[in-house]
């Protein structure tokens, strides 16, 4: 199948065709016939399938498909909300290339940075809007940003937009639009609480969910190193600088400990950046784009950039802390092993972290295989303890039963009691890993 068998215009078949693509993915396929006919639209896929196109191309279409008269301030017609800051700049990036040949204007507006360039940009009048939720609310207060024309709205990473409380915003949104309108929801997975929301404000939507909920792509090889808390930091620096990887993206629990991360490994002679959301807009900016260039080694992130991140054939990901949330882990992973491309993803898990793997291979459904790196294997002796989830609160994920064997046994219980000597040789996972 081919872009111009979905029946999009050439100057969309173009602008597709510079940025190297001439098939479309399969949620391109299912989404953009639906909406090019103005269904409301539930679409669900693996991050890294090409959602974002999926819903830019139709959008643009649908757009260009109505004239504006000139002489007039050019009206919001479609509106995109995303969770984040950089999600918010990934899919600006998509309207602004896909629209290149034509006559729309976008603009993109954030929080942690100057408001005035984003409302001399508003005032002269936007086709398209990608906002996050409280910076659009922030522009729709200073009377910079009417909303009472739009005629297609896209909620993107629908259900990370309730996983970091914006529903209070999404509703004060929704109220100051039209009641008829085009409605898009696009995620990688969908809750129960996501197909709540989407009851009360889509009209009859199309359901297109190329995988599984909560399932994570088969191009992305997986593995765990069980490892104590206190060698997490040297197994990492032994596996980057012993299998010579160059660009690895490091997930970790809290803010804090993401600085920390990054300071001790450049310490180690491995050049590394943190971003999260304390850091300022410049800052996650420039962080970034010396990641991609190849400047800066290793990326630390928090969860806020588990959604937005879009780096070509990113090779690892590693999950430095297991996140509280399972969902989480799917698309922390699914940072790498997109647009067709395998990668590989890697979690270090001490003891403390032994109930959140559990819940994390019950929520995919299968087991990941556990390698031990020789010189790094955890003692048995150190007991769990509560996990700091950097907002002054401890999360228990071991409630160690009264029966627990001990330290000096084999503690059968452990998600760790089948395991697998590995050298500290890259990929040797596959080759030495037994499922646990």
């Amino acid at each position: 199948m081919s872009f111009e068998s979905l029946g999009l215009r050439a100057e969309l078949i173009r602008a597709v065709s510079e940025k190297g693509y001439d098939t479309p993915t399969a949620i391109q396929q299912q989404a953009i016939p639906l909406i090019l006919e103005g269904r409301d639209l539930m679409g669900g896929a693996q991050t890294g399938t090409g959602k974002t196109a999926g819903f830019t191309l139709p959008l643009l279409q649908r757009l260009a498909e109505k004239e504006i008269s000139s002489s007039s301030r050019r009206p919001i017609r479609a509106l995109v909300l995303t969770p984040t800051r950089e999600l918010a700049a990934q899919v600006a990036d998509s309207v602004r290339e896909y629209g290149e040949y034509l006559p729309l204007r976008s603009a993109v507006v954030f929080g942690g940075v100057s408001i005035n360039p984003q409302k001399q940009k508003l005032i002269k009048g936007v086709d398209v809007l990608i906002a996050t939720p409280g910076r659009l609310l922030d522009h729709v207060g200073q009377k910079t940003a009417d909303l009472s024309k739009v005629e297609i709205l896209v909620l993107d990473e629908a259900d990370r937009m309730l996983d970091m409380g914006f529903i209070h915003d999404i509703r004060k949104v929704l109220a100051l639009m039209p009641k008829q309108k085009q409605t898009l929801l696009f995620s990688a997975t969908f809750s129960q609480e996501i197909k709540k929301l989407s009851s009360g404000l889509l009209n009859s939507p199309a359901l297109v969910e190329v995988a599984a909920q909560n399932t994570a792509s088969e191009l992305v090889t997986q593995v765990v190193h069980p490892v104590d808390k206190g060698r997490k930091r040297e197994l990492l620096s032994n596996l980057i600088g012993s299998n010579n990887w160059k660009q690895v993206l490091v997930f970790n629990r809290t803010k804090h400990s993401a600085n920390r991360l990054a300071t001790q490994l450049t310490s180690d002679g491995i050049n590394a950046a943190a971003i999260h959301g304390n850091k300022s807009q410049g800052a996650r900016t420039k962080a970034l784009a010396d990641f991609k260039s190849g400047k800066v080694r290793v990326l630390v992130a928090t969860d806020i950039a588990a959604r937005g991140l879009d780096i070509n054939q990113l090779p690892h990901v590693v999950n430095y802390d297991l996140p509280n949330v399972a969902e989480d882990y799917v698309h922390r992973i699914g940072r790498t092993g997109r647009a067709g491309n395998e990668g590989e993803a890697m979690s270090l898990v001490c003891i403390d972290e032994h109930k959140l793997l559990r819940d994390i291979e019950r929520l995919i459904k299968r087991d990941i295989p556990k390698v031990v790196i020789d010189g790094f294997e955890p003692d048995p002796s150190i007991k769990a303890e509560p996990i700091n989830t950097g907002r002054g609160q401890q999360q228990r994920n071991n409630k160690p039963s009264r029966k627990r064997p001990s330290a000096s046994k084999d503690n059968s219980s452990s998600p760790y009691n089948s395991r697998s000597n590995s050298n500290s040789r890259s990929g040797n996972r596959a080759r030495q890993t037994s499922r646990g």
